[in-house]
């Protein structure tokens, strides 16, 4: 008889961003004609740099003639696009990353996903409070969470991030094999100093652990404390995996493009007295389940580091910085407290008082058809928060910070 894997059965809901989605589709039956401004999921809404779309073009041409076509492609990316991402990412940063090293994939949320099936099922997983959902629920159906209770899993440790420690993770209290970090941060929007990211690195030497380290939004930086990279920490290339994408950066949310980073010097215990180096382990991983990100989508990413592709795709970000800085001044206008916005396209708010997460959430739906995204979905520790994303269009923004408005005067 054929049974499921027990462990799917243990979630205690659907995907936080489907309830989002059911709920705001179950609010529009009710007034069809209601126009709804998301600052919910974090979907960007420029559109592609012209250098990017000039590339895709040009590739998908060459799809089109015989001397020129590609089939199958090396499942670690081509050499091209690797080669770029190691220079303009790393080398011309001073940062020690070679082509090699990197794995090019259709986007950082599966590699995230997907990299825990590198580890023993029985490895204790560490993760901030509150989290993307995929670093828990990724471990969930792997088997290493344990039972869900109160909110949480009883084999994943916590490290909660409130307005009380800056929502700054302390270091784990407890062992951890393997932890979780996303800097600058989502949901919260909060950044990392250096010093903090060099006392995780030497935690994480004491302990033999790994930090998988999310860097999706690192466009978004602005202060010169707040590292871009891992490996721009002394000793980061010994523990740490690095996660990139070009959805937010170039705007690929739905090209699918990104890549991560396994450095050759990373080794992890064989369980037997012994060391094993991820890189090959994820190099078999990617060969056996993985055909490579499309040709096309490469030749774009390609075209995100040439001069042009550079000042198209940082003219888009500034948009969504703006967006950040007006939603922050507006909101906080309106008497909310809001984190996050700066370095990062999140804002993370405070709900007014009487409001937990969901019933800001519902407020701003029905009262001025406004959708977010309820803090407590991301954990226990987001009870009283909602998530606001910078993406939208600047008519949108200013719009829906109009209709919050009018809610508080």
């Amino acid at each position: 008889m054929t049974t499921i894997n027990t462990n799917f059965l243990k979630f205690p809901g659907i995907y936080l961003f489907q309830e989002v989605a059911r709920q705001v589709a179950a609010f529009k039956k009710t007034g069809p004609d209601k126009r709804v401004i998301s600052l919910g999921i974090g979907d960007v809404t420029q559109p592609l740099a012209k250098a990017v779309i000039e590339a895709l073009h040009k590739a998908t041409d060459e799809m089109g003639k015989a001397e020129t076509f590609r089939g199958y492609g090396p499942e670690q990316g081509y050499p091209f696009l690797r080669e770029a991402i190691a220079k303009h990412d790393y080398q011309d940063r001073g940062i020690n990353v070679d082509a090699s090293e990197i794995f090019v994939s259709d986007g950082a949320k599966c590699d995230v996903g997907n990299f825990q099936e590198l580890f023993s099922c029985d490895s204790i997983v560490a993760v901030t409070d509150p989290v993307y959902p995929v670093y828990v629920d990724s471990n969930v159906m792997a088997g290493r969470a344990g039972d869900f209770a109160d909110g949480r899993w009883n084999r994943i440790v916590y490290l909660p991030c409130t307005k009380e420690n800056g929502f700054m993770p302390e270091l784990p209290k407890e062992h951890a094999d393997i932890v979780y970090l996303c800097f600058p941060n989502n949901p919260t929007g909060a950044t990392i100093t250096r010093k903090a990211l060099e006392a995780w690195v030497a935690w994480a030497k004491r302990e033999g652990s790994l930090i998988l380290y999310d860097a999706a939004y690192e466009a978004f930086i602005e202060e010169e404390d707040v590292p871009h990279s891992i490996y721009e920490i002394e000793g980061a290339r010994d523990v740490a995996v690095e996660f990139r994408s070009f959805s937010k950066t170039a705007g690929f949310t739905g090209l699918r493009c990104g890549f991560v980073v396994v450095p050759s010097t990373l080794t992890v215990s064989d369980g037997n007295g012994g060391r094993v180096a991820l890189k090959p382990e994820w190099s078999r991983r990617v060969a056996t389940k993985y055909n490579g990100c499309p040709y096309i989508v490469q030749r774009a990413a390609e075209a995100v580091y040439s001069d042009e592709g550079q000042k198209e795709i940082w003219a888009a970000i500034a948009v969504y910085k703006k967006n950040a800085r007006l939603m922050t001044e507006k909101l906080e206008s309106y008497g909310l407290k809001v984190y996050g916005g700066k370095n990062a396209p999140y804002l993370w708010v405070r709900a007014p008082e009487g409001y937990d997460s969901w019933g800001f959430f519902h407020l701003l739906l029905e009262k001025a058809c406004i959708i977010c995204t309820p803090g407590v979905g991301f954990g226990a520790a987001g009870e009283g928060y909602v998530r606001m994303t910078a993406f939208g269009s600047p008519a949108d923004t200013a719009e829906a910070l109009e209709r919050i408005g009018a809610l508080f005067k």
